[in-house]
């Protein structure tokens, strides 16, 4: 599929958002600021990463598809599991010794992208709107079922598919329309109102947007399916205004997009140290300006050409890259010998 610049862009601020969450986490139970803005980047950052993980899934069902996504997947995931138990060691995170089937903190994603390609298998035979409406009921189901949970990123692998099963329906038209302005007038508005009601309503545990907790987990035995039926309409409809404002043009930065599982892979060794270590405090607006600064420099470090190279053999088991810089300097020695 031809790179766009529309994507590539809303991948780069996606990426930056996952960052910034995970930076301004630990502060959430002491700050207004943080606890409101961690909540709004949660309630659709992941869905619309993972409704575009599903659009860019078109060409499922090609020869040695499932061994593609085997080598892009999960042999990353077996690696920075044992990565990860190795850091969290030497920091000494006591949650080293994590079983290798239950993911380090992030690596959810990797098992859970995996899945939703096999899934897809299926409900791509069915009707689009029957197969959404049906995942997003497995997605209800699940959250009354208390064996499903972390292990294998079961219970994200369902409650999240509907967002992968939209993307993988909706077409480039359908998602540019959305920068129309009128829908960004609008969108502007419906996130502002969000934000005002993460503000003044009463508080609600976070890991209701984290999708893998039972409904009894977050005291809701009952009532627990409706309240996630909502958080899928609040989702979807926070993603559609997000996508009204993503630019459409190309920019400096926007080649980065590019790298997002780069840095979705490798920023877990910086948060997570920074989490040990307890460098930081947030007592006034502009730390939080500062974090998010943090964030963006580690978002375009790990974007960076120099990280690419180097991690390209472990993240995609390829050495493209590093062949590509040995060619590039053979001809430059060329050219400087026939130059002389």
């Amino acid at each position: 599929m031809k790179r766009d610049a529309f994507f590539d862009n809303a991948k780069f601020i996606l990426i930056f958002l996952v960052v910034f969450g995970h930076m301004i986490q630990p502060f959430t139970q002491d700050s207004a600021i943080m606890r409101v803005s961690y909540d709004f980047i949660y309630l659709f950052h992941m869905p619309a990463f993972i409704l575009l993980s599903g659009f860019f899934a078109k060409g499922i069902g090609n020869a040695g598809y499932i061994w593609n996504l085997t080598k892009k997947l999960v042999f990353p995931y077996i690696i920075f599991q044992g990565v990860y138990s190795a850091y969290y060691y030497l920091i000494g995170n006591a949650s080293w010794q994590t079983p290798i089937f239950q993911p380090h903190w992030s690596l959810w994603f990797l098992l859970s992208l995996f899945s939703w390609h096999l899934l897809l298998i299926v409900f791509k035979k069915m009707p689009p709107l029957a197969g959404i409406i049906s995942a997003v009921g497995i997605g209800i189901i699940v959250g009354y079922i208390n064996g499903i949970g972390a292990e294998y990123s079961l219970s994200r692998t369902f409650v999240f598919f509907p967002f992968f099963l939209m993307g993988y329906w909706i077409t480039k038209d359908q998602i540019k329309n959305l920068t129309h302005p009128i829908v960004k007038h609008v969108s502007f508005a419906i996130m502002s109102i969000v934000v005002i009601l993460l503000v003044y309503l009463p508080s609600f545990s976070s890991h209701w947007l984290l999708g893998s907790f039972a409904f009894a987990d977050l005291d809701q035995p009952i009532w627990g399916g409706f309240i996630r039926l909502g958080i899928y309409l609040i989702a979807t409809i926070l993603i559609c205004s997000l996508f009204a404002w993503i630019p459409r043009k190309q920019y400096r930065w926007t080649n980065l997009g590019q790298q997002t599982l780069y840095v979705y892979l490798l920023h877990g060794l910086f948060i997570q140290f920074f989490r040990e270590a307890g460098w930081f405090r947030v007592d006034h607006i502009l730390d939080v300006f500062g974090l998010a600064i943090l964030s963006l420099l580690i978002v375009l470090l790990l974007s960076s050409k120099t990280v690419f190279i180097s991690f390209q053999p472990i993240i995609e088991g390829r050495l493209t890259q590093i062949k590509l810089r040995i060619m590039e300097r053979k001809n430059r020695k060329d050219k400087q010998v026939n130059y002389q």
